[in-house]
């Protein structure tokens, strides 16, 4: 989400303000960050750079910004640390700023009485045109904000309420992407499958617009693939799995996080689904689509997880098997319900419930790796690859491989590979010409 926000941050920076782009931090006159509350790693990454930044001061004319997903617990001290701060949804008044050298008011900043932040600017914020980085994969905001509260989460507290986007805007930008050839385009939300629940009645809802999607890519005669990330498993629906069985643009992969395998943890983190109701929908992804690999996100050493808990996480790592999960150590958010609960997991225990979970994960990856080999597979190929004459792709299923290729001309085209070798967490392929 902040790597698309920062393309429509570029494009008013670029267009209103008259700087350019640098690759060089060190060259730079603005540096911005677009931050993320979700993890304290994260936080502390800005606290770092915005130190750096202001000792540059000393040697030259600089000015610092922050916007992005900020808690106000964060958004309080980082004010006497940037010159300018300002929510994502304020950013076409970021050029002013700019221009006056100043911090944006508190009031600006300020939640409103409900004490969530406010939304009613993020329809204009839509509207700007990205400066895509890529010119053949792409990122597509349909909706802002989650109305979910679960209790280790900030998002509700930085980027408010559920909002959706028009679906007439959301298809235009993606026809437009299609017409320039992008191969890959990412739907974005903090939960993607309530796109349009807040509008019952004057929006399509999210099969509604998958399928929309699908018919266009049918009729469009062009190749590409379209993800979506991230669903909540209490708003995912068979329909919304029917719908990407049915056309071929809808790509074969399916995140869902599940957080815990533990009922009772779940119920403190207030996901609002069960293992149960889990376990029910991979059953209906292994029926309908059978190819698609799935992705998860799970957090360890949440506030009270006893060991049992913990071992029923590995369990259900065992039994969906996932094909890749992004785990996390669990830090207290400011602001989110569970950081005035006891963080009563020791720091050691968390590190040392990564690593297991890393080795389940590593153990099932492993295994699904190797059954690729001997396979052929269509590939998006994305650039060059860390080992020197080969180039690094990504499968329909976001599953990584390399083939031995210098041809500079097929990064951002569909290719053929057939797998020779697999590792953990990538496999290798020989080009099929």
């Amino acid at each position: 989400m902040n790597m698309s926000d920062g393309e429509r941050v570029r494009t008013i920076i670029e267009t209103q303000t008259g700087y350019q782009w640098t690759d060089r931090e060190e060259e730079a006159n603005l540096l911005g960050i677009l931050a993320c509350s979700v993890r304290q790693k994260a936080i502390d990454k800005v606290y770092s750079r915005i130190h750096k930044w202001n000792k540059w001061k000393n040697q030259r004319n600089l000015i610092t910004f922050l916007s992005g997903c900020v808690l106000p617990d964060d958004m309080e001290k980082f004010l006497k640390m940037f010159d300018i701060i300002f929510r994502m949804s304020e950013l076409e008044t970021f050029p002013d700023m700019i221009r006056q050298y100043g911090v944006a008011t508190p009031v600006s900043l300020a939640p409103d009485l409900t004490g969530m932040p406010k939304n009613e600017n993020i329809d204009h914020f839509w509207k700007i045109t990205p400066q895509y980085s890529s010119s053949f994969e792409a990122f597509i905001p349909i909706q802002n904000g989650c109305d979910k509260f679960c209790t280790f989460c900030a998002v509700p507290y930085t980027r408010g309420r559920e909002v959706s986007r028009s679906s007439d805007e959301i298809m235009c930008e993606l026809e437009g992407l299609i017409d320039r050839n992008y191969k890959s385009i990412t739907l974005l939300g903090q939960n993607v499958n309530s796109y349009g629940l807040d509008k019952k009645g004057e929006e399509i809802t999210f099969p509604g617009l998958l399928r929309k999607i699908g018919e266009y890519g049918k009729s469009s005669g062009k190749e590409f693939w379209v993800y979506f990330t991230s669903p909540h498993p209490r708003d995912m629906t068979d329909e919304v799995i029917e719908v990407i069985s049915q056309y071929d643009c809808l790509a074969k992969q399916i995140h869902l996080p599940i957080q815990s395998g533990d009922n009772d943890v779940l119920r403190r983190m207030n996901r609002k689904h069960t293992v149960e109701k889990y376990r029910s929908i991979i059953a209906t992804v292994r029926r309908l689509l059978p190819q698609a690999t799935i992705f998860t996100d799970i957090i360890v050493g949440f506030t009270g997880e006893t060991e049992e808990q913990f071992e029923n996480t590995r369990r259900i790592m065992d039994e969906f098997s996932y094909n890749m999960a992004y785990i996390a150590q669990y830090s207290q958010r400011p602001g989110a319900v569970s950081s005035h609960w006891v963080d009563d997991v020791p720091a050691d225990v968390k590190k040392n419930r990564f690593h297991l979970l890393g080795n389940d994960l590593r153990r099932h990856t492993s295994a699904h790796n190797s059954r690729m080999s001997g396979q052929v597979y269509k590939v998006l190929v994305t650039g060059f690859d860390r080992k020197e004459g080969y180039l690094s792709a990504l499968t329909e299923g976001k599953i990584v491989c390399r083939f031995k290729s210098a041809d500079e001309q097929l990064i951002g085209q569909f290719v053929y590979l057939r797998i020779i070798s697999s590792t953990d967490f990538s496999v290798e392929g020989e080009l099929i010409l």
